[in-house]
């Protein structure tokens, strides 16, 4: 099960500098970030969202492909596979990118702007959706990034963890009676 963790930052870079470390782990098999987000609140004007997933070019992609390989095999019943192969591309790649700006995958766009408007002006947020994780690696790279959790679905431990991490302090033991 994905879990979800929506971190705050004073700086207007801060989100991008962090997401960009995540995508650094994330090659190193250390986190599986199914989707991401970063929200920017300019000083005047209103909350700009970057999606790190691109749905529309992913959608042309795939749709290409395909849509390539249908069209080869039905020119090749009528003698003509090449036409058939730049046709099929053409309309795979097409529909595909219509049905990929029309998907809304990983986390739900309203929550993040509703939860975005809550930031100071000149600050950013990260929103992940984390798959799987090693805690340890990534709460190490992380340490001390200066980010205030605004919103996680992790249990109490570790938020606490992840709380510490973000401020660069030890995290605080849970005693047997509060678990």
């Amino acid at each position: 099960m994905a879990e979800l963790i929506a971190v705050g930052f004073d700086g207007p870079g801060e989100a991008d500098r962090v997401l960009t470390e995540l995508q650094r782990l994330q090659k190193g098999y250390s986190v599986d970030l199914e989707d991401a987000v970063v929200a920017i609140r300019p000083p005047e004007g209103k909350v700009q969202l970057k999606q790190c997933l691109n749905l529309v070019r992913v959608g042309a992609a795939s749709g290409g492909l395909s849509g390539a390989l249908w069209g080869s095999l039905v020119g090749l019943l009528f003698s003509n596979p090449l036409a058939g192969f730049a046709v099929g591309g053409l309309l795979g790649a097409g529909t595909g990118a219509l049905s990929g700006s029309l998907v809304d995958y990983g986390i739900d766009d309203d929550f993040i702007r509703s939860l975005s408007e809550t930031l100071p002006p000149n600050g950013s947020a990260l929103f992940v959706l984390v798959r799987k994780a090693q805690p340890e690696k990534v709460l190490a790279e992380l340490k001390g990034t200066k980010g205030r959790i605004l919103r996680t679905s992790l249990s109490p431990e570790q938020e606490d963890r992840l709380r510490a991490a973000l401020s660069g302090t030890a995290a605080p033991q849970r005693s047997a009676a509060a678990q």
